[in-house]
């Protein structure tokens, strides 16, 4: 498979390296940033153009990777669309639903593959917890929560559009927590309702929210809780917890730290206690889900099925963080399902 990337920064390192060690190469790239794009395309053998729509139309490319902020989806994706190129951004899918919405309609009816970047489904425990509870091992699921309780330094908010409603879309929910309520919304299904409250630049000066919490109810009936936040120095290990009426699972960061359940059998837990979390560094992440993340997007171009974590997959977590933002914004219960 042949990669274009639109936009050089942090992450598009890791996709970088990712596609490298799983035999992908990065053929052509781009940044607004010339210095830092060229610096990119040196590292890593590709070529720089100029423009995003160089790298939508060049014949070097059978996908394009957007890992630019989440304002800047719709435009590459309209051009790929013409140019019959798969592509895949990173999260989140956008920075509204009606954007969202749109962009899967037309990768669907351009008969393009689009993905969505969410590579911790491809955690080694999030893998097991998602056989495991469609086994039913962990019986009728009572609760499911989500703590994400990480420390960021005010450098990370120097540049005025980093955690700005306009270009990231709100603070640590929708940038940092996302992956977790994704997790959530895969493995427990639906929100049916929820409310939530939150701190707008409790710590941080910044437009959005550095501290939010939300209560939830499930469509299964299941309950739970979403905390997350950017201001809790020195940063804490992130946690997905579920419980059901045979027993608990804890994920912290990329790993399966807890089974307990009652009278199990079956396949065994893959529980370890070294873990991997960006709560204090956002690049101190495995390289190991993004291969795993990219090698079923590339599945999903040859075979013609749609990828894991595909558009309609993005466009679910998205919906769960507006929702909590209205609900915050407006002091009132939101009704989703």
């Amino acid at each position: 498979m042949r990669v274009g990337i639109i936009g050089t920064g942090a992450i598009s390192h890791k996709h970088a390296q990712a596609y490298k060690n799983i035999g992908y190469e990065v053929t052509v790239c781009t940044d607004i940033n010339e210095t830092a794009g060229r610096a990119f395309a040196a590292k890593y053998g590709a070529e720089f153009v100029p423009s995003y729509e160089e790298v939508c139309r060049h014949p070097r490319v059978d996908f394009v990777d957007v890992c630019t902020f989440p304002d800047f989806r719709l435009q590459p994706l309209r051009l790929c669309a013409q140019y019959k190129k798969h592509i895949q951004v990173q999260k989140p899918i956008s920075t509204d639903l009606e954007t969202a919405r749109e962009m899967v309609k037309i990768a669907r009816e351009a008969g393009i593959v689009l993905g969505v970047v969410s590579q911790h489904r491809f955690d080694d425990s999030c893998q097991f917890l998602d056989r495991a509870i469609r086994a039913g091992r962990l019986g009728k699921i009572l609760q499911a929560d989500a703590y994400v309780k990480w420390y960021r330094p005010p450098e990370y908010y120097s540049r005025p559009i980093k955690g700005s409603w306009e270009v990231e879309g709100g603070g640590a929910l929708i940038n940092q927590a996302i992956h977790q309520v994704d997790i959530l919304r895969w493995l427990i299904g639906p929100v049916k309702e929820l409310f939530g409250y939150w701190q707008l630049g409790a710590l941080h000066k910044i437009q959005s929210e550095d501290v939010i919490c939300a209560v939830m109810k499930y469509a299964n009936g299941a309950t739970g809780v979403i905390q997350a936040s950017t201001a809790m120095w020195p940063g804490y290990t992130e946690r997905v917890e579920i419980h059901g009426t045979k027993g608990a699972a804890i994920i912290s960061g990329d790993k399966l730290t807890s089974w307990d359940v009652e009278n199990d059998s079956g396949e065994p837990a893959p529980v370890e206690k070294e873990v991997m979390s960006g709560s204090s560094d956002p690049m101190a992440i495995s390289l190991a889900p993004f291969e795993r993340q990219f090698l079923d997007f590339g599945e999903a171009i040859r075979t013609g099925r749609k990828p894991l974590v595909s558009g309609e997959e993005g466009c679910q977590a998205l919906e769960i963080v507006l929702s909590i933002y209205r609900s915050c914004r407006e002091g009132a219960k939101v009704v989703l399902c």
